[in-house]
């Protein structure tokens, strides 16, 4: 999971769990996110990367350069 890039579709930021969409085994799976930086914020339609993984389901993003 680290290191692959998402789509956010929830908003990131602090105090909030956004949602962010990752490419995963052949399909896109949602996945819980949280900025990386705690005061960073990621509006909808941001490119974001996996940074930190907590299985099952919660990512820490940080800004891709794409």
């Amino acid at each position: 999971m680290i290191g692959k890039q998402g789509r956010v579709t929830g908003k990131i930021g602090p105090g909030l769990v956004g949602e962010v969409m990752v490419p995963v085994r052949g399909g896109v799976e949602a996945f819980y996110a949280h900025p990386s930086v705690p005061d960073e914020e990621f509006p909808v339609g941001s490119m974001v990367v996996i940074v930190e993984y907590s299985p099952p389901r919660t990512v820490y993003v940080a800004r891709a350069f794409v």
